[in-house]
């Protein structure tokens, strides 16, 4: 999770200065389209490669997608041109794309009934921690940009022979039922959850999506999770142009998006706790209204810094955490044996808001309607992620009893 808020951030720490000195060719449109092509790969990923990790094993995958992601990353920094720069950002997504399904669904393969909010929230806090620690680098760093693609390919090498060595196999297939007794708590509980379809081993994939009672539930969450990520990806890129564009210093912009990711963490971890509390259902819906009212807020400028920094972190709070509140929803939806490709589509279809996201608020600073407009678009987006939410039900019933999550 730490490499994927490597990524979600990096782009726009190196940018600036690939735009300013031209370096490969680097203009405007250049640095759209490496951004742009660089989330499409994600959202292949997430769509199209995570839902092998229902089939062939969260470990395997994650070892192969961490590997992919890494070596492609560090040859990002040897890129001669901007063709070759946005295919190879294209191929890193690919990899890395697919590991946030994967390992929510590893997660929530292991996860004690009942705590599938504080698994998810806390293991997504990585996620935002990657995304300040990358802030942090690049204001020693830049503008050596290139170091900046080497250290994150190598930190993802470095984590190899730990995920080699530590992780166990979640894929049910390869937890002996028998052997539940001898095994760690985790291993044995996923042994027991596997024991009643264990026998039938069904094929899954984004078909089964398609079958009731899934296709309500699917759109609901498609949409929440598209508006998720156009809030997460749209405040990420353009929050520091926003603030400029209302008037206050640049420096203050780059503050505030470190605000608003520490908020970020902070809101995770009381996110998880109060979605196993009250329901995961009731803490998304209150994360998305409130989310939708604090950027509404921001709308209007606030004179005193010390206002500032407090308004932007708790809306920090709670934007971010709204988007992870509806992946560990997802994980309590659906079965085990769909989790992997439930949680892929969720991401996938997300995704393409985080293309919308800053596509959009792009076209309203080019328009120079940036402030306020680009607030009000994104409490817009809270408020349809609302909407969306309402149509999911609480839980839902698989038709088969034997493919029931154990959750």
């Amino acid at each position: 999770m730490v490499l994927d808020g490597f990524d979600l951030v990096v782009l726009g720490t190196v940018i600036p200065t690939l735009i300013k000195t031209g370096e490969l060719g680097f203009d405007a449109v250049g640095a759209t389209f490496a951004a742009t092509i660089s989330l499409v790969g994600v959202g292949l990923g997430a769509l199209f490669i995570a839902p092998l990790s229902d089939k062939f094993g969260r470990r395997k995958l994650l070892i192969a997608c961490v590997a992919g992601f890494s070596l492609f990353t560090i040859g990002v920094a040897f890129a001669p041109n901007v063709a070759v720069f946005s295919l190879l950002r294209l191929l890193a997504g690919l990899g890395l794309g697919a590991c946030l399904p994967a390992a929510l669904a590893y997660m929530n393969d292991y996860a004690p009934a009942g705590s599938a909010g504080k698994s998810t929230t806390r293991t997504m806090t990585g996620y935002h921690v990657g995304a300040v620690a990358t802030a942090l680098l690049a204001i020693f760093i830049v503008p050596d940009w290139r170091l900046m693609f080497i250290i994150g390919g190598v930190a993802g090498l470095i984590l190899l022979p730990f995920l080699w060595a530590k992780l166990p196999e979640s894929l049910p297939e390869a937890v002996p039922v028998n052997a539940g007794e001898s095994k760690a708590d985790g291993s044995a509980k996923a042994a027991t959850a596997v024991e009643h379809s264990a026998g039938t081993k069904p094929k899954t994939g984004f078909r089964d999506l398609l079958q009731k009672p899934y296709p309500l539930v699917a759109v609901g969450i498609g949409i929440a999770s598209f508006m998720g990520l156009l809030l997460v990806y749209g405040l990420n890129t353009w929050l520091p142009q926003l603030m400029a564009a209302a008037g206050y210093p640049v420096s203050t912009g780059l503050t505030l998006l470190l605000v608003l990711n520490v908020g970020a963490v902070a809101g995770l971890f009381v996110a998880g706790i109060l979605a196993d509390k009250h329901g995961t259902k009731k803490i998304v819906l209150l994360w998305f209204g409130l989310s939708a009212v604090l950027l509404a807020i921001l709308s209007v400028k606030i004179q005193n810094e010390f206002l500032l920094n407090a308004a932007v972190f708790v809306t920090g709070v709670f934007v971010f955490s709204s988007q992870v509140l509806v992946y560990a929803w997802v994980s309590q939806l659906f079965p085990a044996r769909l989790r992997g490709t439930a949680l892929g589509f969720a991401a996938g279809v997300g995704r393409l808001g985080a293309i919308v996201g800053p596509a959009v608020t792009g076209t309203l600073v080019a328009a120079n309607i940036a402030y306020p407009a680009g607030f009000y678009v994104f409490a817009g987006a809270g408020v349809l992620a609302v909407a969306a939410l309402f149509l999911v039900p609480h839980e839902v019933k698989a038709a088969d009893p034997s493919v029931s999550a154990h959750h």
